[in-house]
């Protein structure tokens, strides 16, 4: 049995402006850099740092999230996976929620051209986090271990989704920036046992 603990990384100045980022690959700002290290504060206590693993997408923010939340936890850096990354929301990147909505219309039923589908998000996540497991165990004594595992809102709610049978998270409800979602991996089978919204 494994259990994840998915965090979403730290603030960026395009969260702070309500950009939409996806595959654009922009860094914490320190604001991020804060939230990340209180994150590590409220992980402190869940975790062992003798057996809990790190691992992070490619991608800076999250990548730089993990890396605090290590160093606050005497873990070392993260192990990363671009499997892990955001969503790809194509013509949409770098364009503020107000110009999104006009555009495009409505979350989620909006057609942006280029973007990665939903389903494709939820596939690619799922894969990672088959792979992230897997090498897990492939290093740790038998029983149960702990993953931290560093990545982006749209991924994990669509994790979240598929451990809850889409019962979570609510539709338009926001995943904060920093904030710690728990599930466990029991043989193939994700079960979401508590999550945070924004």
């Amino acid at each position: 049995m494994t259990r994840l603990i998915l965090v979403r990384h730290g603030e960026t100045d395009w969260n702070r402006a309500r950009r939409i980022q996806g595959s654009t690959d922009i860094p914490l700002n320190d604001t991020g850099r804060a939230q990340a290290r209180d994150t590590a504060l409220r992980l402190r206590d869940e975790v062992d740092p003798e057996t809990v693993r790190l691992v992070s997408s490619d991608l800076s923010r999250a990548r730089e999230t993990a890396e605090i939340i290590g160093a606050e936890l005497g873990l070392g850096g993260p192990r990363t996976y671009p499997e892990l990354r955001e969503r790809g929301y194509g013509d949409a990147e770098g364009e503020t929620d107000v110009v999104f909505a006009e555009r495009w219309g409505p979350w989620p039923t909006a057609q942006v051209p280029n973007a990665e589908s939903r389903e494709d998000v939820r596939a690619r996540a799922l894969r990672g986090l088959t792979r992230v497991v897997s090498d897990i165990r492939s290093e740790s004594a038998p029983g149960e271990s702990t993953v931290i595992v560093v990545a982006h809102g749209a991924l994990i709610r669509e994790v979240i989704g598929h451990a809850s049978e889409d019962a979570f998270p609510i539709p338009g409800e926001r995943l904060a920036n920093g904030s710690v979602h728990h599930l466990r991996w029991e043989g193939d089978r994700i079960r979401l046992l508590s999550y945070a919204a924004g």
